[in-house]
């Protein structure tokens, strides 16, 4: 009788070891999906920063905060992100104050994944100037 029941354990056992296998590469997958959105969303900040670096490097984007040409900064980063990349630029003083007084920005932000760039920027001129320049990118689908 023992040897009947010994069989029956043996298969009961080889379920609960297939069940705890299975269990295990599910939830596996899911923690590798979050991962690669976060490594997504760096990369897709460093895109933002390298555009707001490239455009301070030579005096444009302090020159276009300084001139309120809103139109001229959104063509800028227009050229230098990738296009399937959506963005929305708003401009603050050194209080923290909104100065942009039109959108600036390509489309909506339709992703639930939105990388945020937050980047202080000097003017070049003669008057010492600082503005901090809050960018959120997101890739359109």
């Amino acid at each position: 009788m023992k040897h009947r029941n010994m069989g029956q354990i043996r298969i009961i056992e080889a379920f609960l070891a297939v069940f705890i296998v299975f269990s295990s590469l599910a939830i596996s997958a899911n923690l590798t999906v979050t991962n690669r959105s976060s490594d997504e969303l760096d990369d897709l900040a460093s895109i933002g920063l390298q555009a707001l670096l490239w455009l301070d490097s030579n005096g444009n984007l302090g020159e276009y905060i300084n001139n309120r040409n809103w139109t001229a900064l959104r063509c800028s980063l227009n050229v230098l992100l990738p296009t399937s990349v959506s963005f929305n630029v708003t401009v603050y003083d050194v209080e923290m104050r909104q100065i942009n007084n039109e959108i600036i920005s390509n489309g909506n932000l339709n992703s639930q994944d939105v990388a945020f760039v937050k980047y202080i920027c000097v003017s070049q001129n003669s008057v010492f100037k600082v503005y901090v320049v809050h960018m959120h990118l997101a890739v359109a689908k």
